[in-house]
Order: structure tokens, then C-alpha cells, then sequence
């Protein structure tokens, strides 16, 4: 593709070289230039793309895209200046890959939790309807049924572009992604072109890099304030923001409910570990999931799935058939007649909707055992709020290790502990090694009680020093049952 066809519809502000020069390639990783590439100078949370400009046109570049012109110039290759790289990086990746969102239907969710449940229930169910189908999410990326490990919630817009061109080559009709916070604001999801857009819940997340709530909220509903006329939006009616997401969009907006009026509704009739029983938009349906929230995520899952075109009663024949994405709630029941349940809840939204969960089926004739942590390099602010849900609706709690990343992890703890009075630390103990905090947590467990393992579920590592070690929940649970 020439220079001046890439740059078509990008704001130039000034240009050195040719734009006739052929491009084989866009990258922001000047590690990964080849021959003929374009290398796009990102200025980064944690690095200055601009440093490796000369790197890049070492090893190939043919063109550079830079906020700021380098003083020394090299013969032969085109400076192109913009006003911002991150804003117009998603364009050059979606032009330079032939716009693959546009020959698919892309449906992307965004929100504090929910996200990998609901993009992966809907690439399972179209894939059991006979569509070809993609997926991005923070578990692992599919085209078709080949899996492509994933680095990042979203990956960024030259990696996500390349992906959707290997869709839409394999066949795809529907692409599922989670879209983060971090995503949207970096403008990684630049350029693409949705059919649809679903909108979980809000809680308080990632204010280590937003700073603050409200930037958090803004980041989000700057997905939905720039979704086209011809796509949908489907927003959470339960929370206190769904309807701010949905305010300023040109898309046709639907809404969910488990409590209240809602285009999409539901309640539980019964439920037990091994699933529950629906009413969902006057049908009654048998799903293999527990817990209020995930309620809410099937909703949206149905919703989704309507608003594409599918006749309700075949989607929830075909929900019936869904199962947890691994590491959500997953049960796993022991010889002595206790459960542990291994689930992701890192935020202490996710921890409590979690605990909602075993209670409503528990229905008060169990103990409640739960282990957790909090990660390192993160929002502090949550440490706290974490311990403090952990023991309003537990029996015991063990404070421990989840991944403490460059932070030593009894500091992490201590951070957690910080948060509870004296009344709520009787409740309390902390073991600093992960493996050995839920053997004490089996240990104590009696037939009929739960173990919650909280904050990695699908995680098979923990990240200590930046160093990623072998370690899965799933598998220390099992350990302790054979002991």
C-alpha cells in the first residue's frame, strides 16, 4: 500500500520524504519492524516511542509517524507529523488492513466485570448456532477454534487489526472483544466499526492509572458516545450508571433488568451449585450458572443475541447449553463434602457478588471460608475495600498472596488488613504463601461449608518480580483433597 493511500483520511501537519514510498507493514514496536514497515512513535504511559526512531529505520522502516520531527533525518525514508499518534494509529492499522471491522459484525463489552463471561458466552453460543466466529478477551484470543494467546485485555490496535484481517479471511461473521478502560482511552479501538456494544457495571478499578472515578466512567462512555446510528447499545438498567453510558449515543439503545422495567428481563426461580432456574423474558429456562450476576450477564448475552437477529427461543435453547468460563465460579467438590469454589473476583464488586452468590445458595446451612489477596502495582485504594467485603459476608478469611508483581507482599497485606477493625480482624488471619494459605483454608472447611479462592481464578501463574511462576488455584484444590 503507498504512504499517501495509509494517510487518505489522517490529519497531516507536516510531511518530509515521499509519500509514494510502498508499505508492507505498520508497527509501534520498533522490535518488531520489518522491511518497508511504517513506524508509528507512540508516546507512552511508560516509554517515548520517539527514542526508537533510529532503531527502527535500522532495521527497515520506510516511513516514520512522529508528534515530533527528530532534528537528524535519514535519506530515503518519509517523516510523517501529527498532531497525536494515538489518535490516529487505529485508522492507519484498520486502512492498512482493509477495514476488517466493517466485514463483520463486531460487538464489543465494556464495564467493570462481566466482560470475559459475556464475550465468551456469546462466541460459544454463535459458534453453536453455526457461525464462524472470533474472540478477544483477556483468557485468550480465537479465530475460529484456533487459539491466540493473549498478552492484554485489548491488545493494541496493530495486533487487534491483524487479528480481525485473520478473522475475516478465516470466515468470521462475529467477532466478540472485551473493550478496557485502558483500551478505550489509549484509543487502541480507534477506527474500528461496531454493530454492538454492551455495557456491564461500574465499581472502582484501574484508579492506579485513571486517577479518578469519573475519568474511569468518562473512559468507558467514550465507547458508547462514539458507536455509529446503525449499531446498538445495551446498557445494565440495575446500574446507577447504565443509562449515563447510553446518554450521548447515536446507537439504538435496549436495556437489561433483574429488578426493574427493562427491555431484557429476568429473575431466579432456583438455584443450586450446579446451576439455576430462570424466568427470562416470560420463558423459562435451566442454565449451568449460580449467583445474581451472572443473571445479569446472561441477560445481556440474550439481549446480544436478539439484537443480532436470532429468534429468542432458539437463544435460550441454546443457552441451556452454555457452561462458566474457566476460573468464574468454578465448584469443585471435595471427598469430605465441602466445596471449594475458585473464581476471578479481583475488585470488591466482584468479591461481593461472588459471596451474594454462595449465600443464595448456601441458604444459611454452610460456613463460608474465603481466601484472597489483592495485586501488587495496582490501585491501593481497593486493598481495603477488598478485606472489608471478604468479612462482611464470610465465617473465616485468610488474607494472602495473589500477585504481588515488584511489591513485597506482606506490605500488600498489610494494606488489607488496614482496612478492619478489631471486631472484624477476630475473624481474620494472614499467610503470606498462597499455596499454603488455601491448605489452611481446606483444613478448616466441614462437610457442607464453602472455600472461596478468590482474585486469579484462570491464572495457571503468579507474578512475583516480574518473574511469572507456575501456579494454579485449581490444581493447589486438588493437591489438598488427595492430603
Amino acid at each position: 500500500m503507498k504512504l499517501k493511500e495509509l494517510l487518505k483520511e489522517i490529519p497531516v501537519v507536516d510531511i518530509i520524504g515521499s509519500d509514494e514510498v510502498e508499505i508492507t507493514g505498520v508497527n509501534i514496536d520498533s522490535r518488531r519492524i520489518k522491511e518497508g514497515h511504517i513506524f508509528v512513535a507512540m508516546k507512552g504511559t511508560q516509554v517515548d516511542g520517539h527514542k526508537f526512531i533510529p532503531k527502527a529505520i535500522e532495521l527497515g522502516a520506510k516511513a516514520v509517524l512522529c508528534e515530533d520531527m527528530p532534528a537528524e533525518k535519514t535519506v530515503g525514508v518519509t517523516y510523517v507529523q501529527v498532531a497525536s499518534t494515538e489518535d490516529v494509529v487505529g485508522k492507519v492499522a484498520t486502512t492498512f488492513h482493509g477495514n476488517p471491522s466493517t466485514k463483520l459484525k463486531l460487538v464489543g463489552v465494556t464495564g467493570t466485570n462481566g466482560k470475559t463471561t459475556i464475550a465468551t458466552l456469546l462466541y460459544n453460543m454463535f459458534t453453536k448456532m453455526g457461525h464462524k466466529c472470533g474472540l478477544l478477551s483477556t483468557v485468550c484470543n480465537y479465530i475460529v477454534d484456533e487459539a491466540v494467546p493473549a498478552d492484554h485485555t485489548t491488545p493494541d490496535p496493530i495486533a487487534l487489526n491483524e487479528l480481525l484481517d485473520r478473522m475475516v479471511k478465516a470466515g468470521c461473521e462475529y467477532a466478540f472483544m472485551e473493550c478496557s478502560s485502558h483500551a478505550i482511552a489509549q484509543k487502541r479501538i480507534g477506527g474500528l466499526t461496531f454493530a454492538g456494544a454492551i455495557f456491564t457495571n461500574l465499581t472502582r478499578d484501574h484508579l492506579d492509572y485513571h486517577k479518578t472515578f469519573e475519568n474511569y466512567r468518562n473512559a468507558k462512555k467514550a465507547f458508547f458516545d462514539g458507536l455509529p446510528k446503525s449499531a446498538f447499545a445495551i446498557t445494565n438498567a440495575d446500574d446507577k450508571n447504565g443509562m449515563v453510558m447510553v446518554q450521548n449515543t447515536k446507537a439504538t439503545v435496549k436495556t437489561y433488568s433483574t429488578r426493574s422495567v427493562a427491555d431484557f428481563k429476568a429473575r431466579i426461580i432456583e438455584c443450586h451449585f450446579e446451576g439455576m432456574y430462570l424466568e427470562m423474558d416470560g420463558h423459562e429456562v435451566g442454565v449451568q450458572f449460580i449467583g445474581k450476576f451472572n443473571v445479569s450477564n446472561l441477560l445481556a448475552v440474550y439481549g446480544t443475541a436478539v439484537m443480532l437477529g436470532k429468534n429468542p427461543e432458539d437463544v435460550l435453547v441454546v443457552m441451556s447449553t452454555l457452561h462458566s468460563v474457566n476460573g468464574r465460579l468454578d465448584p469443585i467438590q471435595s471427598p469430605e463434602g465441602y466445596t471449594a469454589v475458585v473464581d476471578y473476583a479481583h475488585t470488591p464488586d466482584a468479591l461481593e457478588n461472588v459471596l451474594n452468590a454462595i449465600h443464595e445458595v448456601l441458604d444459611g446451612k454452610g460456613h463460608v471460608i474465603t481466601v484472597c489477596g489483592a495485586g501488587g502495582n495496582r490501585d491501593k485504594g481497593k486493598r481495603p475495600l477488598m478485606a472489608q467485603e471478604a468479612v462482611k459476608q464470610s465465617d473465616r478469611v485468610i488474607i494472602t498472596s495473589d500477585n504481588p508483581r515488584f511489591e513485597d507482599p506482606q506490605a500488600i497485606i498489610n494494606d488489607m488488613l488496614a482496612g478492619l477493625d478489631k471486631q472484624q480482624m477476630k475473624k481474620v488471619i494472614s499467610i503470606v504463601d498462597r499455596r499454603e494459605a488455601i491448605r489452611t483454608a481446606c483444613m478448616m472447611a466441614e462437610k457442607g461449608d464453602v472455600v472461596l479462592i478468590a482474585g486469579k481464578g484462570h491464572e495457571d501463574y503468579q507474578d512475583v518480580q516480574g518473574v511469572k511462576h507456575h501456579f494454579d488455584d485449581h490444581e493447589v484444590v486438588k493437591e489438598c483433597f488427595l492430603n
